[in-house]
């Protein structure tokens, strides 16, 4: 039938979720805070208009606002705007080493102006570095800086998939990482900076999850 088709279609390309996800959440209000906890790092995140905004604070190292929430196998939608000069990114299924005050590390979602490598993911103080196979990290455009870009994150199992304004960019099988993170907060990134520079400031909005079964 046509109905049978679409829903195919929809399910080939990540369309909308099967009946047995779950539903949408918002995870910033528009007004608070609430649900959100700061780790690492002295950045300040303050609340303007509907939007989340991480200013730097100079010699500081990575800050990140962390969901109080773990999550497993979800998927991610956000709008973010960063400074030219300021590298961030979004943790996913991340962990603090050491206990809650502990170092964040995990999988993270790069972003920053390009042409860059924003969309691919990095392993945050894991020892590994870019977790993105070095053949594929090739810097591209479809990050608009100055604007608003939209991301798009879905982690299943070991596949970590990201789409920035709807464009593709990650398609990771990660095994390794999977199995020391399969699930953990998702942590809001404000860069280190170097003596002498900034401030900087990277803002988020809309910002949305919804755990989906296997």
């Amino acid at each position: 039938t046509l109905w049978s088709l679409s829903l195919l279609a929809a399910v080939a390309v990540g369309g909308p979720a099967m009946a047995e996800d779950g539903e949408w959440t918002a995870l910033f209000d528009g007004k608070t805070l609430e649900g959100w906890v700061q780790k690492n790092g002295t950045a300040t995140y303050r609340i303007e208009g509907d939007t989340i905004v991480g200013k730097t604070n100079e010699g500081s190292p990575n800050s990140f606002l962390c969901t109080e929430k773990d999550y497993g196998d979800f998927e991610l939608e956000f709008e973010v705007k960063v400074d030219d000069r300021l590298n961030s990114g979004v943790q996913i299924r991340s962990q603090t080493k050491g206990g809650p005050t502990g170092r964040v590390n995990g999988p993270q979602v790069e972003i920053e102006s390009g042409p860059a490598e924003a969309g691919y993911v990095y392993g945050e103080a894991t020892g590994r570095g870019w977790l993105t196979p070095e053949e594929r990290l090739i810097p591209h455009d479809h990050f608009k800086n100055g604007e608003w870009n939209h991301y798009r994150i879905k982690a299943v199992g070991p596949r970590i998939q990201t789409w920035i304004n709807g464009e593709a960019i990650e398609d990771l099988t990660d095994e390794a990482i999977y199995e020391t993170h399969p699930s953990g907060f998702i942590g809001l990134q404000v860069h280190g900076i170097k003596k002498g520079t900034g401030p900087y400031e990277v803002a988020w909005r809309n910002i949305r999850i919804r755990p989906i079964k296997k």
